[in-house]
């Protein structure tokens, strides 16, 4: 056993964007009578972080003119989202203990990495779900969400908006990219593929056989 706690009653969704880990880990949770650990659901300790020991998590925070945001380079963009993940995994790691204790079973939308998940967690209590990767790079400002509208707006107030649009695309191209998809496809965990033609209730099912509900 490592440093980790190992977590017997929480199961955890990673995946791609647009493949349903929101919207799995909420109807999990329903029909268990369990906790739905959505995602960014450790945005509750969003103000009270260290900036030295948070600087990526604490970057939009203490954002002083989010133009700046979107006007990063697709380099920079990724980096950010790489070291969010591992700050995220950490502050996880801190809240999960409590959160199991409550005695139900917890289901979680996680950026905990696969290497860590093996580690504390049972084999088939991590799920898989995936997307083709190019679906965030043509679809990501379809949805209604506050925080992507937002974004659109900003860039479409750029001098260039066009040009700012591609910028962010590259970004987002950096990180859905193939070699991702591929890490993920072959974590070993049980995988399942965005269907658009499989209900909500068949997806479901899937997971539940997936983790032996």
């Amino acid at each position: 056993m490592n440093k980790h706690m190992f977590f017997e009653n929480a199961y955890f969704i990673i995946g791609t964007s647009y493949a349903g880990k929101s919207t799995m880990v909420k109807e999990l949770a329903k029909k268990h009578s369990g906790i739905a650990c959505e995602e960014n659901y450790h945005d509750h300790f969003s103000g009270e972080l260290d900036a030295k020991e948070f600087p990526c998590l604490s970057y939009t925070r203490d954002l002083k003119d989010w133009h700046d945001f979107i006007r990063r380079s697709p380099q920079e963009y990724k980096a950010w989202i790489d070291g969010a993940k591992k700050e995220c995994e950490v502050l996880e790691l801190r809240m999960l203990p409590e959160i199991c204790n409550l005695g139900k079973k917890v289901f979680v939308d996680t950026n905990i990495c696969v290497e860590t998940l093996r580690e504390i967690a049972p084999l088939n209590h991590t799920l898989v779900m995936l997307a083709d990767p190019e679906i965030p790079l043509h679809r990501f400002f379809d949805r209604p969400d506050p925080e992507k509208q937002f974004l659109y707006k900003l860039i479409m107030e750029e001098p260039d908006p066009e040009k700012a649009m591609e910028n962010y695309r590259q970004g987002l191209k950096l990180i859905c990219s193939q070699e991702s998809y591929d890490e993920l496809h072959n974590s070993g965990f049980h995988v399942i593929y965005r269907d658009e033609n499989r209900t909500i209730a068949q997806t479901v099912a899937l997971a539940e056989k997936a983790f032996g509900l």
